[in-house]
């Protein structure tokens, strides 16, 4: 049979062969987005945010397939099945859906498109919001207003915290949130797209929720923590290294000093990412970060990163920001650079 002589291909013919020219400029319109508006209050107001979402399943999960009556094994035979029903609820939509856009809309069209809804992804100027509070709280309320700015961003009993304590506890939390809040749903999105960014912040939410080792999440919760683990790996390495460029444009900051935390310490950490930025941040401030903490009632025993001062101050959480400022310009740069080559 003929076919009509008017029948032409989609703009996008093949959809399935994403390249970093789509998902590099999709990841460099998504930073700039959400560096510029973040997540407007309007719109969290009307719809939430994905990561609510996901965290409404995960919960309804939690309740259906983690039952106290459940042995150790069966709970872990669920998790890893409430993992794999997250996953595939946030990557298959917004698989279909960035497939559709690219196979039916212009390039130039689809492309700010998904990068429009990429951008709730990472959390570039909310992270810098929620640390700067804590600087803001020590400065006019002391002690008390930044044990209240400092609960909303850790899980530790800020009630053993001292001011330093504080100011620690943030500058900790602002290099580990970096990695996992901003690199690396970067960095997924850099290589799947909005779907990879998607597949992360689920993964992600769900070892925020369940990934504790504690009598109800510690076997249902084991798959959640242990795939966090692996698709953080490349992030927490490259978080450092952004921390350590920046460093080396900080005035008064130490990129050697970065450099040699992270190659000492970055290992002793009892997790086998969140040391890698940590010790990029304290090296490059000159103070040292993690070691013992307490969460709820319980004294966690861990290794210091860096060898510099224990007694931060609201200045040095400043000093941390202006570093985090820069380390995520330094990103996007390296990113619009890759997205220039990539469209050739």
């Amino acid at each position: 049979m003929l076919q009509p002589a008017h029948a032409a291909p989609p703009p996008y013919p093949d959809p399935a062969a994403l390249t970093p020219a789509d998902t590099l400029p999709i990841l460099a319109g998504a930073l700039l987005i959400e560096a510029a508006f973040g997540y407007p209050d309007a719109l969290f107001r009307a719809i939430r945010h994905p990561v609510v979402w996901a965290g409404a399943l995960i919960a309804a999960l939690d309740r259906r397939w983690n039952g106290p009556e459940l042995s150790a094994a069966a709970r872990r035979r669920n998790g890893v099945g409430a993992l794999a029903v997250l996953v595939l609820a946030a990557s298959v939509p917004a698989g279909l859906l960035q497939a559709a856009l690219l196979a039916w809309l212009p390039w130039a069209a689809a492309i700010p498109l998904l990068a429009l809804l990429a951008a709730s992804l990472p959390a570039q100027r909310s992270l810098e919001q929620h640390v700067r509070a804590v600087a803001e709280g020590l400065d006019r309320g002391g002690l008390p207003a930044g044990r209240e700015a400092v609960s909303r961003i850790v899980g530790r009993n800020p009630a053993t915290l001292d001011e330093a304590g504080v100011a620690r506890a943030a500058i900790e939390s602002l290099a580990e949130n970096f990695s996992d809040g901003v690199v690396a749903p970067a960095v997924w999105c850099g290589l799947l797209g909005l779907p990879g960014a998607c597949l992360y912040k689920a993964v992600n939410t769900a070892d925020s929720m369940i990934g504790h080792r504690t009598p109800r999440h510690e076997a249902f919760g084991w798959a959640a923590a242990r795939l966090d683990d692996l698709i953080n790996l490349p992030a927490s390495r490259l978080t450092a290294l952004w921390l350590i460029l920046a460093a080396a444009l900080l005035p008064g900051a130490d990129p050697a000093g970065a450099w040699r935390a992270v190659r000492r310490d970055a290992r002793r950490h009892r997790s086998p990412n969140a040391g890698w930025p940590e010790a990029a941040m304290a090296g490059a401030l000159g103070l040292r970060l993690a070691g013992p903490r307490v969460y709820g009632a319980v004294r966690v025993e861990d290794a210091w990163m860096g060898d510099g001062r224990a007694e931060a101050t609201a200045s040095d959480l400043r000093r941390a920001l202006r570093l985090y400022r820069l380390a995520c310009a330094i990103q996007l740069a390296a990113v619009l650079g890759l997205a220039v080559l990539a469209l050739g």
